[in-house]
């Protein structure tokens, strides 16, 4: 089940998977780098016995690409294992490190996650398991999803702001936690609710204990709204928005902001084609597939070299000549980041005869690092950061463009008050420290 789980969610990490189980007694890890196919087979997952399991897909945004970063993380604190998995990413994980390592902390990886194990055991020598993760959550700021296995009991947390998703559902009279509820349908499970911002649910067994964390309801909830945008899976349900339908209307609100005189609507696939399908429907024009995907590819924002996202981009889309020769083509995609991939699919669409190409994005433009789990933290990366927006369309050799508005974006889910946009509009709902502003050469940008 932890293995399908993951394997639902590949789309959230491509660089290592890793299942932690615990049979009774002790804790069976096996963990590698790659796509969750490729990491695990029938033997090693025989070799995972017990009935309670955490597993974790990882997509680096702090660390290096290396196994050593891969999770979950296992340790022994005080005579019982403990198996930690992270999602997020922390504002002041380089000043709470460089003051564990002056007390003579021992750090294995490069990874944030690590503060965590650091902290809670520190806490445990005079706290409950309970008390230290809280202890733990207290000290630190950012975004964190977390689940733990330990002793029999999982627990799964959120934090304060909510930057994250994490689901709770049922199946087979057992409790299941997923990042997103497409992992829920795979296991035909039940999804029964989210994970409240600042929430600390502790499953032992059938009964569920749900707890708050220090700082649960005194801040506001910021809720990652590229994960509507980009990141999550069209068949999930996030924040309690359908993925789908939300990017449907931001293709809609889009034809209403960027109206193009285009033949038709094209996605650049696979994230695009929702944003697109609203676009054509709200512009009354018709739809159509210019490049076919080749789902063999992994997704190109994603990879951890700028090198392999050039080689990804290349091979991942093949166009279909007579659908691009001589028309007037309005591109919808759901963001430009970098710029690489456009200037490459929108040099393709040239090179096969398109006679004038729009673009059409349906989010604002990324002009602000993220520093909360989303890999774009170098300003120096952000295209939109570095050029005027009126000089974009020169640059990445477009006829036009327009990209969707911030309230234009609002308006296409529940609770436009919930939502972290500090990657549009630079304001930051947690504060980040200097250390971690001057890795991501945020500093200069800021200067």
């Amino acid at each position: 089940m932890a293995y399908f789980g993951l394997y639902a969610q590949q789309h959230r990490g491509q660089e290592s998977a890793g299942i932690t189980t615990f049979d009774g007694t002790r804790m069976h890890t096996h963990a590698a780098m790659g796509l969750v196919p490729d990491v695990f087979d029938e033997s090693s997952l025989q070799r995972l016995c017990g009935d309670k399991a955490i597993g974790h897909i990882r997509y680096s945004t702090t660390g290096t690409s290396a196994l050593r970063n891969a999770q979950p993380l296992v340790v022994r604190v005080r005579g019982e294992e403990i198996a930690l998995a992270h999602n997020g990413n922390l504002t002041n994980a380089a000043d709470i490190r460089a003051e564990l390592e002056e007390e003579g902390a021992i750090f294995q990886s490069d990874s944030d996650s690590e503060i965590f194990v650091h902290l809670i055991a520190h806490s445990m020598r005079n706290h409950t398991l309970e008390e230290a993760i809280k202890a733990a959550c207290a000290r630190v700021r950012g975004a964190y999803c977390l689940v733990i296995l330990t002793g029999g009991r999982i627990f799964a947390l959120r934090d304060p702001h909510g930057f994250h998703p994490l689901a709770l559902g049922r199946v087979d009279n057992a409790w299941v936690v997923a990042s997103e509820t497409c992992a829920f349908d795979l296991l035909e499970a039940e999804y029964v609710r989210d994970i409240d911002p600042g929430e600390m649910l502790i499953i032992d067994g059938d009964i569920l204990n749900s707890q708050q964390l220090p700082g649960a309801g005194e801040v506001p909830v910021r809720q990652c709204i590229f994960e509507l945008v980009y990141f999550a899976r069209p068949d999930s349900l996030v924040f309690g928005e359908e993925v789908y339908s939300c990017r449907k209307r931001m293709g809609i609100e889009l034809a209403k902001e960027g109206p193009s005189k285009a033949n038709m609507a094209i996605p650049f696939p696979d994230s695009g084609i929702y944003a697109t399908i609203g676009y054509a429907q709200g512009a009354g024009i018709p739809y159509e597939h210019a490049f076919i995907r080749n789902h063999y590819v992994g997704r190109t924002f994603i990879q951890p070299t700028q090198g392999m996202r050039n080689f990804g981009v290349r091979v991942k889309l093949n166009p279909v000549h007579s659908v691009i020769n001589g028309k007037h083509i309005c591109v919808v995609d759901d963001s430009i980041v970098r710029g690489t991939t456009m200037r490459t699919r929108v040099g393709k669409l040239r090179e096969y005869g398109a006679r004038v190409v729009d673009v059409r994005i349906s989010s604002p433009p990324v002009r602000y690092p993220c520093f909360y789990g989303v890999d774009f933290s170098s300003p120096k990366e952000l295209v939109a950061a570095n050029y005027p927006e009126k000089d974009l369309p020169h640059l990445l050799n477009l006829d036009s463009l327009h990209y969707l508005s911030i309230d234009g974006l609002l308006r296409t889910v529940k609770h436009p008050d919930r939502y972290c946009l500090a990657c549009f509009d630079g304001k930051y709902p947690v504060p980040v420290s200097c250390a971690e502003q001057c890795a991501a050469c945020a500093c200069h940008a800021k200067a």
